[in-house]
């Protein structure tokens, strides 16, 4: 038994001034509120995805064998980032439905149990990630000796070796969104993918010849730099080592606005010590959606080694798709997350309808702007994949990524703005800590419908990576009709954590 003093009772309300910076969602309004919750999330996601869409544009230079291994790797890292990631979102849950309870004494606690059960393992997963590396590239269908193998490992490595302080940004993103901050996060956000477009040219191509400089009109300083240092670049690793260290940033900065108690959380040390039974409640809640998201980022590995039946050209056109995909999908992901929020809030605060009536609201603005915004990619579709393929060396292999990859556009552009449905459905299942739900769903989309439908049209079928698209569609329609359904029972509305009695 921890013989430590529990912290209800031993929390002081003035031992740190913060400035708090948390949105009001369980009182007045609720549709202003929750889009103002929501808006830095979707901004946040999409700077996030920006760190990959520029590292995809510098190392297209490279030609099609590196966009090959961006596309190999990242289903690895995304594995492991997403089983850490799951875990952080009990920090979310908890500490949204203790200050919606009346219970932020709680908060700090939560928050510091969180911190340590994570780097904990962002650690274990650093080691595990690199040693296993070429092994998972092989599962993936990287075939070992070729090119895009060789630099999918370099790359893979060199983001584990950088995945604890990317993890620590995490803990501070979920953390300061379960109090209702969501701006703090933004702002660190701004920061490190700046940090990261201004270096990633540099470390990806050196001074020789560099795109950038060429594309600036700078050619002359091009060479002047390249006679100073010989600096040729790191090529794809370099990719690897801009993010690793741009992400380096936001997570110790973030790290310290905990400590300093700056958003209105403020962890102490007595809070980093493990205790068995919030350990015990975190990975209750926590586990579930790791399992979740693992089982999501392993589908995508699934389905990389899929479509790598058909060919290097076949994975990079999904690897571009995908990208493109994650930036049209971020108003989705941005309103789940906010929804998680809201929900857990409402609930601590035993107002159900308030909470149903908020996954309605995120439900139907979703729905509007995913349709408007794939309707306006959607005659465009060519000519936005074929922007990261400005440096291929092969005419015939670009021009064969650029038709697979358009017709992911123009056949699961469609169904995004449902799958967008689902995913809001989903963070109100998490945001209630009913993570189980969460899990059971989204592991059905993908392991259910979309990898069997999949092999079944690519193989039985003989329909090629175009039949895989055929498959997305149809798992995300499939998958948000069930989850509405179970959604409508409402059995997600009993909160995990007690309202206060005072």
């Amino acid at each position: 038994m921890d013989e430590r003093a529990d912290p209800e009772d031993t929390y002081d309300p003035g031992e740190a001034e913060s400035e708090d910076r948390s949105v009001n969602v369980t009182d007045g309004r609720l549709f202003l509120p929750m889009l103002i919750l929501s808006a830095p999330i979707i901004l946040s996601y999409s700077l996030d995805v920006v760190y990959y869409l520029v590292d995809l544009y510098w190392i297209g230079y490279l030609g099609t064998d590196a966009v090959a291994a961006m596309s190999y790797s990242w289903p690895v890292i995304f594995l492991v980032i997403s089983l850490g990631f799951g875990i952080t979102t009990a920090g979310t849950v908890l500490i949204a439905q203790s200050k919606g309870a009346g219970r932020t004494e709680l908060s700090d606690h939560y928050a510091g149990q969180t911190f340590t059960f994570v780097t904990l393992l962002s650690l274990a997963f650093a080691v595990i990630g690199y040693t296993l590396a070429p092994t998972l590239l092989d599962l993936i269908g990287a075939t070992p000796g070729t090119d895009p193998h060789t630099l999918a490992v370099q790359y893979t490595r060199i983001s584990f070796l950088g995945l604890t302080p990317v993890f620590w940004f995490f803990v501070f993103d979920s953390l300061s969104r379960g109090w209702g901050d969501t701006r703090t996060p933004l702002y660190l956000m701004v920061l490190s993918v700046g940090v990261n477009m201004v270096i990633d040219p540099f470390f990806i191509h050196g001074f020789i010849d560099n795109p950038l400089l060429v594309w600036l009109g700078q050619p002359t300083l091009a060479e002047s730099l390249a006679a100073m240092t010989g600096f040729e670049g790191w090529g794809v690793p370099g990719a690897a080592v801009a993010t690793v260290l741009s992400r380096t940033i936001a997570g110790g900065i973030g790290l310290y606005l905990l400590y300093t108690g700056s958003i209105g959380i403020s962890i102490g040390v007595g809070d980093l010590f493990p205790r068995r039974e919030t350990v015990a409640k975190i990975a209750d809640i926590g586990v579930p959606t790791s399992f979740e998201m693992g089982l999501r980022s392993s589908g995508i590995a699934v389905l990389t080694a899929i479509i790598a039946i058909e060919g290097d050209a076949a994975v990079a056109a999904y690897g571009i798709a995908e990208y493109l995909a994650m930036l049209v999908f971020l108003p989705a992901l941005g309103l789940a997350r906010g929804t998680e929020t809201v929900v857990g809030q409402n609930l601590g605060a035993q107002q159900v309808a308030r909470a149903r009536r908020a996954v309605y609201l995120a439900s139907g603005v979703v729905l509007i702007v995913l349709t408007a915004v794939v309707g306006l990619a959607y005659p465009f579709a060519e000519s936005i994949v074929s922007t990261f393929l400005a440096g291929g060396e092969s005419a015939n292999a670009a021009e064969e990524v650029i038709r697979l990859g358009a017709a992911y556009v123009w056949i699961v552009g469609p169904a995004y703005a449902v799958y967008g449905v689902f995913q809001v459905f989903l963070g109100a299942f998490r945001g209630s800590g009913h993570t189980r739900l969460a899990l059971v769903f989204n592991g059905a989309e993908m392991w259910l419908f979309r990898i069997p439908l999949s092999v079944i049209l690519l193989v039985w079928f003989d329909m090629g990576v175009i039949g895989v698209w055929y498959a997305f569609a149809v798992s995300y329609l499939l998958a948000t009709v069930v989850t509405i359904s179970w959604f409508l029972r409402d059995t997600w509305t009993v909160p995990v954590v007690e309202r206060s009695t005072d």
